[in-house]
C-alpha cells in the first residue's frame, strides 16, 4: 500500500473531529446505518488513499484555504494505517449493530470513538503510534534495517 505524498497534518484532525461527532452520534441513537458509512470513509482512506477520502476533500475545499498554508507535512502511512485499524474497527461495530449483537457494536464503537477523540482533542494519532510501533519491530521488505 504506497502512502502517497505527504500531507497537511491538519488534515487528518480535522478528519477526526467529523469522524468523533459521527461516532458519538451512532452511540448515542444505535442507528448503525451511519456507522456503516463511517467505515466506507474509513476504507476510502485506508486502502485508496486519503486524497479521495471524504473528509480529506471536505478539508482541502473548505477548511484549508482559509487557514492558509503550512509548511508543516507528515508521512501519510501512518494516517493511512490509522484509517485501516479505524475501518476494522467499524466493520466489526456494524456487524455487531446489524446482527443483533449490540454490545459488540456498542464496544467497537467506542473503540473508534475513542481513538478519534485523541486525535481530535489532542492531536495523538493511536493508530499512528501503534504503526510506528509496528514498525520498529516489523522490517519492512526491501528496506535495511
Amino acid at each position: 500500500m504506497s502512502a502517497g505524498p505527504a500531507i497537511d497534518p491538519r488534515g487528518p484532525r480535522f478528519a477526526a473531529l467529523i469522524t468523533t461527532v459521527v461516532l458519538v452520534i451512532v452511540l448515542v441513537t444505535g442507528w448503525w446505518p451511519l456507522l456503516a458509512a463511517q467505515t466506507v470513509v474509513f476504507a476510502i482512506g485506508a486502502f485508496i488513499g486519503l486524497k479521495p477520502a471524504p473528509y480529506s476533500v471536505l478539508y482541502r475545499q473548505l477548511v484549508a484555504p482559509r487557514l492558509g498554508p503550512t509548511s508543516e507535512r507528515e508521512d501519510a502511512a501512518p494516517v493511512r494505517f490509522s484509517q485501516a485499524v479505524g475501518f476494522v474497527f467499524g466493520l466489526v461495530g456494524t456487524i455487531g449493530y446489524a446482527t443483533g449483537l449490540t454490545p459488540l457494536g456498542i464496544v467497537a464503537t467506542a473503540f473508534a470513538l475513542f481513538a478519534a477523540f485523541l486525535n481530535a482533542a489532542f492531536n495523538f494519532c493511536l493508530g499512528c503510534q501503534m504503526y510506528l510501533l509496528i514498525r520498529r519491530f516489523v522490517p519492512v521488505a526491501g528496506q535495511a534495517s
